[in-house]
């Protein structure tokens, strides 16, 4: 019985050598561009970015109205992408859970504010961020 699984596992992966080489090659890009993106993300935040009323955006602030929703639009098809794909990684190889963590980070929707701001006041998260912050000469973030 359990020879018969092992053939049909095998079969699959012969027949869809592609698919999961295009597939590793996409988990690795996502682990390594997570690996470099969110600290650097995390080292740019300013320090008040949780303790203002006011929301930061990079969109606004640096580009001119025109170029505003189409930029936003494109951001929140990534993010809603990258969950997805995050979905997938949950059953083939890759790194599910950091990118379903990206996309919805990327991604525009109600309250989304306060739950970034209740994950980093954990204190493991918390703890990681004021160490990596400070190990750049950047302050801690302040709630």
């Amino acid at each position: 019985m359990m020879s018969g699984l092992l053939e049909q596992v095998q079969d699959f992966f012969a027949a869809h050598e592609t698919l999961l080489g295009v597939a590793g090659a996409l988990s690795l890009m996502m682990f390594v561009g997570s690996a470099v993106l969110i600290p650097w993300l995390l080292v740019r935040l300013p320090e008040d970015y949780f303790a203002s009323r006011r929301r930061h955006s990079w969109l606004r602030e640096r580009r001119s109205p025109f170029f505003y929703l189409p930029l936003r639009l494109l951001k929140n098809v990534l993010g809603l992408t990258l969950v997805l794909l995050g979905l997938l990684m949950l059953f083939l190889p890759g790194q599910g859970l950091l990118t379903i963590f990206i996309g919805v980070v990327l991604t525009d929707f109600p309250r989304k504010y306060k739950l970034e701001g209740w994950l980093l006041r954990r204190p493991a998260i918390r703890n990681s961020t004021t160490w990596l912050r400070h190990r750049y000469g950047r302050p801690p973030l302040r709630f």
